[in-house]
């Protein structure tokens, strides 16, 4: 395999990555908790776009549990989209772990 074979490889893996990151940047997944009393919308990129709870689940005696379910429901989100994330970037590295990258 010659330099400019590997280059050219290397432009690919870069433009992929470059098309993944959009895809993740626009990419949206719900995170739950409590049978979807609340409901958390992260995107690909790990950051939190909205917290929507259900109004039965509101217990000003309880502020705890509902404390407890919206960080249940955001880290739901949260994992989901480092699972798609590494999923999707494995597939442009070919399981390479590449430092910064996904």
């Amino acid at each position: 395999m010659g330099f400019g074979n590997l280059a050219k490889m290397a432009q690919q893996m870069q433009a992929d990555m470059a098309r993944v990151e959009e895809e993740l940047r626009t990419m949206q997944l719900e995170g739950t908790a409590g049978g979807g009393a609340v409901t958390a919308i992260v995107t690909g990129r790990l950051e939190l776009i909205s917290v929507t709870i259900d109004p039965g689940v509101v217990d000003p005696d309880d502020v705890e549990m509902l404390q407890d379910l919206v960080t249940a429901a955001v880290n739901d989100g949260l994992r989901r989209a480092r699972e798609t994330a590494e999923q999707k970037m494995g597939r442009v590295t070919g399981g390479l772990r590449i430092p910064g990258m996904g």
